[in-house]
């Protein structure tokens, strides 16, 4: 993965698992983090960089400016460069490597605080690559009432209407792709390992079938999409690492 999939991937990563937001893109180069009609963050994406739209209000920008010393010298040019409008101060930032993605974030989390309520993890099940088998449509333990919530939005999702597929889990006898190793399993085995989390480049956009829609998109996607189409499937979305 190069610096730029790094990016695009941890950003998604951390918005999905931090925010419970609306992601509405204009089908070209453009994606806007929404909670109703407040955006909180818009992503423009180039060929060689990212540049990322955060609008500091009076509030914010008070904040900022008594954390000034908190923030690297790009960050401060980025913010006292910007120009100040009637909805607030218009921060642009060339973001190309993970490094300066981490500051963008500690903006961000002053621009809005996390809104997202993790999943319970008293009844959390793991696959082999991380994602949570209790959470998935397919698992044999999913209530009918909750597929009837979810497979609707997965539809949306995944343009897929046939979730009738049943799966006891990664670590089971029957688990469905113990004959057909699915991608997760078939690149562990070939680097002689167990399971994904053993990997140094664990999570990885290849840990999932899933987890390449963690990549910077410019398609519409609502909260609850988010929710049930994507989260239990990207490896400690909610949790961080897991030993």
């Amino acid at each position: 993965m190069n610096n730029l999939e790094k990016v695009s991937h941890e950003t998604m990563v951390f918005m999905r698992g931090k925010y419970r937001l609306d992601e509405i893109g204009d089908g070209r180069d453009e994606l806007k983090f929404k909670q109703g009609q407040k955006t909180i963050l818009t992503v423009y994406t180039h060929e060689d960089k990212f540049t990322f739209l955060i609008i500091f209000g009076k509030k914010e920008r008070e904040v900022f400016e008594a954390r000034r010393d908190e923030f690297s010298k790009d960050i401060l040019n980025y913010y006292d460069d910007a120009k100040t409008y009637h909805d607030g101060k218009w921060i642009f930032i060339d973001v190309t490597e993970p490094a300066q993605l981490e500051e963008v974030k500690r903006l961000i989390q002053i621009k809005k605080k996390p809104n997202r309520k993790p999943f319970p993890k008293e009844t959390a099940v793991y696959s082999k690559c991380g994602q949570r088998c209790d959470l998935c449509v397919h698992y044999t333990g999913t209530t009918e009432e909750q597929r009837a919530v979810m497979e609707p939005l997965l539809n949306k999702m995944w343009e897929n209407n046939d979730w009738s597929m049943r799966c006891n889990g990664c670590y089971s006898d029957d688990c469905y792709c113990k004959d057909d190793p699915c991608n997760a399993k078939g690149c562990a085995r070939e680097k002689g390992i167990a399971e994904c989390r053993e990997c140094s480049e664990f999570p990885c956009i290849r840990a999932t079938s899933a987890d390449y829609r963690s990549m910077i998109h410019t398609q519409v996607h609502y909260a609850d999409e988010i929710t049930w189409g994507i989260l239990p499937y990207v490896p400690w979305q909610y949790e961080g690492q897991q030993g």
